[in-house]
C-alpha cells in the first residue's frame, strides 16, 4: 500500500531535496529551515519533512507550539503543520519532546515512510527532507520510496567533517541522487566588539571537496550567535532579519538550488527541433 499512498500523496511535489549531513553538529536542520524559508521568500511553494526521526526539530525552529498535533483527513492522512509559509510534517507533533523513540531501525523508517507517503503535501514546487546524520537505514529508505531530484550536503571546514561529507556523497551516488552542492557552515567567525575575523573550524575546506567531487559550493555561513537563537526562537534567521548578510546568504543558495533543479529537470521531455 505504501506505493499507492506515495503516488498519492507526492504527485503534486515537484522536487524533492534531501538536506543531508554525514555526521552531527553542523547546522544541518539550521540549514534545511533557512533554505525552506528562503525558498518561499524566491516565490516558491515549499514543504518541510523532518525526517529526523530520533531527533526532530524543525517544529521548535518553525515556532509551532509543543502541543500542536496534525490534523487528519479522511481517516488516513495527515495534514501538514503551517508557519511562515510552509507546511512541515514531523515525529516532533506526533509524539511528546520528552518522549524519546527508543526504536530499532524498521520502525523508524517506517515511520519514515509513513509521513512521506501519508501525508497530504499538496500541490509544492519543492519538499525539504530534513535527513538524520549519517548514512543509514533513513537514507536508503528516501532513495528507494521517493523521486528525490537531489541532495545538498552540509558541513563545516573541520577535517573531520569534512571526511564524513565526502561519505554521505558517496552514498548519494551509490542511489544514484545527484548532490546538488555543498554548505559550509562556521566557515569564519567575526569578532563582535573589534571585527577581527578567524576561521575557527578551518578555510576553504568545503571548496575543496566540492572540487573533488565535481559538484558546487552554494554558499558559506559565519559561526554567528543570531544563527542559533534566532532559529531556537522559532524564527529563523531568513524571517527575523530578512536584509541581513546571513539571510542574503541563504537566499543566494536557495537561488542556486532553484537554477540547478530547473536545469537538471528532464521530467519536460526532450527538446524538440522544427526546421529544414
Amino acid at each position: 500500500m505504501a506505493s499507492a499512498n506515495s503516488i498519492n500523496a507526492l504527485e503534486r511535489v515537484k522536487y524533492i531535496v534531501a538536506i543531508a549531513s554525514g555526521k552531527g553538529g553542523v547546522g544541518k536542520s539550521t540549514t534545511a529551515v533557512n533554505l525552506a524559508l528562503a525558498l518561499v521568500v524566491e516565490g516558491w511553494k515549499v514543504a518541510v519533512l523532518d525526517a529526523d526521526i530520533y531527533g526532530p526539530s524543525q517544529g521548535k525552529m518553525l515556532g509551532i507550539a509543543e502541543n500542536r498535533r496534525p490534523e487528519i483527513a479522511g481517516g488516513t492522512h495527515l495534514v501538514p503543520v503551517e508557519a511562515h509559509g510552509i507546511g512541515s510534517m514531523s515525529m516532533g507533533y506526533l509524539a511528546s519532546e520528552k518522549t524519546p523513540m527508543v526504536w530499532r531501525g524498521p520502525m523508524a523508517t517506517g515511520a519514515l515512510i509513513q509521513m512521506l507517503t501519508q501525508t497530504l503535501w499538496g500541490e509544492r514546487d519543492v519538499l525539504i527532507v530534513d535527513m538524520p546524520p549519517g548514512t543509514g537505514d533513513i537514507q536508503l529508505t528516501l532513495s528507494q520510496k521517493a523521486p528525490v531530484a537531489g541532495a545538498v550536503i552540509v558541513t563545516t571546514p573541520q577535517d573531520i567533517a569534512l571526511l564524513d561529507a565526502r561519505k554521505g556523497i558517496e552514498m548519494f551516488r551509490q542511489v544514484n541522487i545527484p548532490v546538488i552542492g555543498i554548505v559550509e557552515n562556521m566557515a569564519l567567525h567575526r569578532c563582535s566588539r573589534c571585527g577581527h575575523v578567524e576561521h575557527i573550524f578551518g578555510e576553504g575546506g568545503g571548496a575543496r571537496v566540492a572540487d573533488e567531487y565535481g559538484t558546487e559550493l552554494l554558499g558559506s555561513l559565519p559561526l554567528d550567535l543570531r544563527i542559533r537563537t534566532q532559529s531556537d526562537s522559532g524564527k529563523p534567521t531568513v524571517i527575523a532579519e530578512p536584509d541581513s548578510d546571513i539571510a542574503q546568504a541563504y537566499r543566494s543558495i536557495a537561488r542556486k538550488l532553484i537554477n540547478a533543479l530547473i536545469e537538471n529537470d528532464t521530467g519536460s521531455g526532450p527538446e524538440i527541433v522544427i526546421g529544414d
